[in-house]
């Protein structure tokens, strides 16, 4: 009989807020060879009831904050994500979770004690932010290196045979819109997982799939383990979710504008929206009521002030913010 090696079940938490109009992870500095990493811990069965209050607990330990929202995401299992290749560690199981939050009054003084604090998503992810337009490292970095590697993945494992020669090259197209595919914003695991497959990540390195990245410089800033592919699995979650979830306004003030409101969703979604059709999109499903206050904070016109009416989520199966894909 074959003998089985015990696992250790990791708790992780991808925490996203509105920062500066950008969603922001949530990190904790200065962990293994100096790499930001998600809050985590082990999941304790006789002290945990349930993995999420084990979650829950390692969070307000680690960064001092209470967290709200909180979904579980995925479950990562791969060996070589949390150690390199032929280690005799205890294998981690990482149970990966989304948790939304809005910016308060006392999170600053939690978060010095703590040593945690906000960093933009997209400074893990630059390819994603498209909202002053496409990226050039997509065009400049991403698509030559990702050329190169399929040419040479093709002809090493597929010995030339047309048909499948074009796996690769169709996993590209679908991921990064090539060829009349549509960019489509949900699609952050699958490029986060292909640009790593290619090797132009350091975690790839660290890894022990590559002896160094294929771009010749890292793309975005690496995180601990398969910290970062946790976090595109967050956003990956958090897009799709926006359009049939209110999830949007577990990031909101209890007032905000009609403007702010937008820049949200843009930020979450990154990339620009149409104002009028964004307007009459949130008015059409009656997500948003009047408080009958205006705000000055634009230094503009005083804009009326909104807060979320809770009862559309009892009227409709589905109240979200259907904005169609970029």
């Amino acid at each position: 009989m074959r003998a089985t090696r015990a696992v250790e079940i990791g708790l992780n938490a991808a925490i996203i807020a509105i920062v500066e109009n950008a969603p922001a992870i949530l990190r904790i500095p200065g962990g293994e060879n100096g790499l930001d990493s998600l809050p985590f811990g082990p999941f304790n069965p006789v002290s945990h009831r349930t993995m999420e209050l084990g979650l829950r607990q390692w969070v307000q330990e680690q960064t001092g904050l209470k967290l709200g929202y909180v979904e579980q995401l995925y479950t990562f299992g791969d060996r070589g994500r949390q150690r390199q290749k032929g280690d005799d560690q205890l294998h981690v199981v990482s149970v990966g979770y989304l948790a939304l939050t809005r910016l308060k009054d006392d999170h600053e003084v939690k978060l010095q004690r703590s040593g945690a604090s906000w960093k933009d998503c997209y400074s893990y992810l630059p390819w994603e932010d498209w909202r002053s337009g496409r990226p050039a490292i997509i065009d400049d970095v991403i698509l030559p290196n990702l050329e190169a590697w399929i040419a040479e993945k093709d002809t090493k494992d597929f010995a030339g045979l047309k048909a499948i020669d074009q796996r690769g090259y169709n996993r590209a197209r679908i991921a990064f819109g090539l060829d009349g595919v549509p960019w489509d914003e949900e699609r952050v695991l699958d490029r986060y997982e292909l640009i790593y497959s290619a090797g132009m990540v350091q975690e790839a390195v660290a890894d022990g799939r590559i002896g160094e990245v294929r771009s010749g410089h890292a793309l975005g800033n690496a995180m601990l383990n398969d910290h970062r592919r946790i976090l595109a699995t967050a956003l990956s979650r958090l897009r799709a979710k926006l359009k049939y979830r209110p999830v949007i306004f577990e990031l909101m003030a209890s007032e905000f504008t009609l403007l702010e409101l937008q820049q949200t969703a843009e930020s979450i979604l990154g990339r620009k929206v149409h104002k009028q059709n964004f307007r009459r999109l949130v008015e059409s499903n009656q997500l948003v009521e009047p408080t009958g206050k205006t705000s000055t904070s634009t230094g503009g016109r005083p804009a009326a002030l909104f807060k979320f009416r809770r009862e559309v989520i009892a009227e409709r199966p589905a109240p979200g913010l259907r904005l169609g894909r970029g």
